[in-house]
Formats: structure tokens, C-alpha cells, sequence
């Protein structure tokens, strides 16, 4: 095999790898970002449900119509803020299986492209054996007739 072909493949290699490497770290970034949002998320529970256990207890005390009216819009606003910030988990997870995804395709690739320059490093070493191996032959070949005919002289 020519070695602009070896070449070749090892170009296509390099960009493959490249490619499985920037899917890996965007993969971890993405990582961080579905841990970031799922912690933001759980800390907004865990503040609405203190919140809820807080004004439970107020109100059991009596309360003015206007702080039940505040305590349930900001409740209503608490609950929308909690929606959006599930959305947003939600996105983050549908990127992770994405990037998951097209990380195990790009290893697929790697790995094809690793095997395949292998096979033909191993076709060309063969084929470079072949022709040592005729070239040897014929050497060997030319030195047995010479040797013939040097004898054939002698006699």
C-alpha cells in the first residue's frame, strides 16, 4: 500500500479522535451542567416545602386576608419558578443522552479506523514481504545459473 494512503488514514484518525475528544469533554461539561440544575432544583423543593412549614404554622395563629393572598401568589410564582427549573433538568438530561450518544458513535469511529489502518499496515508489510521474497528468490535464482554456467565452463 502507498504511503499516501497510510496517510490518509492516519488524517482520518487524528480528525476522528479529535472529534471523540471534544464529544468526551462536552460530555462532562454537560455533565456538570445536569448536576447544577438537578442541585438547583432540589434546593428549591427543599426551600418551598420550608416555606410551606413555615406559613402552616403562621397561619395556624391566624392570619390578615392580604398575607394569605401574598403567601399564595408567591406560592403560585414558587411553583412556576420550580416548573421551569424542571424544564430546564429536563433539557439537560435529553443533552446528556445526546452527547452520550454521539460519544459512543464517535468511539465506534476511532475504533474502525484504528482497525482498519491496522489491516492495511498488516496488507502492506505482506506485500512488502512478497516482494523481498521474490526478489530473493530471483537472486538466488540468477547466482544458481551463473554457478551452472561457471561450472559448465570449467568442464
Amino acid at each position: 500500500m502507498s504511503e499516501p494512503r497510510l496517510e490518509s488514514l492516519n488524517l482520518l484518525l487524528e480528525k476522528a479522535s479529535a472529534e471523540r475528544d471534544r464529544l468526551a469533554a462536552d460530555l462532562r461539561r454537560a455533565e456538570e451542567v445536569a448536576l447544577r440544575t438537578r442541585a438547583q432544583g432540589e434546593q428549591l423543593a427543599a426551600y418551598r416545602g420550608e416555606y410551606v412549614e413555615r406559613w402552616s404554622a403562621q397561619f395556624g395563629r391566624g392570619g390578615a386576608i392580604e398575607i394569605v393572598h401574598c403567601y399564595q401568589s408567591f406560592m403560585q410564582r414558587l411553583d412556576e419558578a420550580m416548573q421551569q427549573q424542571q424544564r430546564q433538568v429536563d433539557q439537560a438530561q435529553r443533552q446528556l443522552a445526546q452527547l452520550r450518544h454521539a460519544l459512543l458513535e464517535a468511539e465506534v469511529r476511532v475504533a474502525s479506523v484504528k482497525k482498519l489502518a491496522e489491516r492495511r499496515r498488516a496488507e502492506h508489510q505482506r506485500e512488502q514481504q512478497r516482494r523481498d521474497q521474490r526478489a530473493t528468490d530471483e537472486t538466488s535464482q540468477q547466482l544458481a545459473m551463473r554457478r551452472t554456467r561457471v561450472a559448465a565452463l570449467q568442464h
